[in-house]
């Protein structure tokens, strides 16, 4: 925006957010400090997911003691309205694996997961790059534009309306995974416990699995409740009324974000798994279309 305008239509403060970004600030370091201590390489989009977050909120604080700056606002809104995106696509990454610890390779099916096994990451990531793509673009256009542009209106429309894309191609994808999770969460009370308990012996691991598979639904919850409240301020765009109170953003996006993060920092995955590089062994990827793969009725111990 141009001359003396705001760019919110509230007036922001800049102490709530200086004290959002020392919060995530605070996971920041928790995080990364249980990264290291755990090995959990794949957690590192996690940390960069939430280090966008203490970014976004620290020139949030800068924004609001200057209204009228640019650089600031479209700094604060671009990185708030992407973190999560990034953090989702490695909540997808930590289920795959919680699948490949807790189920037997000749239970890895599609009828059982109702998610083909070998591409679950690959299937929702896909999701995720594609809505992170389309928000990006929107949240440039929507932030970067100035009112007396000749198309200025032509270009806050487009991205609206790519923003509405971004926001729905991540409730679809992240819809479907929540309901896969959520059914797996029933389904795998019906697997022998032999195979995770093995895993769990195998590499010392003493805290249960199905704990962090709870997080994992308490998350999808708190996730999808953010990408709702995004797609209803696309939507409404400017004179909507989410965006005439800064209270909306901070109830509907910030808090379910923040106790996602919490969550896993309590919760912290690389207690409950071995496996969390950025490539699961090989050993651990076996279908039942695997040569090496044993049929079921052979899965018994021999005497």
């Amino acid at each position: 925006m141009a001359g003396n305008q705001s760019h919110y239509l509230y007036t922001p403060s800049p102490a709530l957010a200086a004290v959002v970004a020392g919060l995530f600030g605070i996971c920041f370091l928790i995080t990364l400090f249980l990264i290291i201590r755990k090995r959990t390489w794949v957690w590192l989009v996690m940390l960069f997911g939430i280090g966008m977050e203490v970014v976004g909120y620290a020139a949030r604080v800068v924004s609001a003691n200057n209204v009228t700056e640019k650089t600031p606002y479209v700094v604060q809104f671009t990185l708030v309205i992407l973190a999560p995106v990034l953090m989702a696509g490695v909540i997808y990454v930590l289920f795959s694996r919680i699948v490949f610890w807790v189920v037997p390779p000749e239970l890895r099916t599609m009828r059982f997961i109702w998610v083909p096994p070998r591409f679950i990451t690959l299937i929702f990531v896909g999701f995720d790059i594609i809505s992170l793509l389309l928000q990006l673009i929107a949240a440039l256009l929507i932030s970067g534009t100035n009112p007396t542009d000749s198309n200025a209106q032509q270009k806050i429309n487009l991205g609206k309306d790519l923003g509405l894309a971004g926001v729905g191609v991540q409730l679809a994808g992240f819809g479907l995974f929540s309901i896969a999770a959520a059914r797996f969460h029933f389904s795998s009370r019906k697997v022998d416990t032999d195979f995770a308990r093995m895993n769990m012996t195998k590499h010392g691991i003493q805290t249960n699995w199905t704990t962090l598979l709870w997080v994992v639904n308490a998350s999808c919850v708190l996730i999808l409740i953010r990408s709702v409240f995004r797609m209803v301020e696309f939507s409404e765009g400017r004179t909507g009324a989410v965006q005439q109170a800064e209270w909306y953003t901070y109830v509907f996006d910030t808090l379910p974000i923040f106790l996602v993060v919490v969550l896993y920092n309590i919760w912290f995955p690389g207690n409950y798994l071995k496996h969390l590089g950025f490539r699961l062994p090989k050993e651990h990827r076996r279908l039942p279309s695997d040569p090496e793969t044993l049929p079921m009725g052979n899965m018994r111990p021999q005497v």
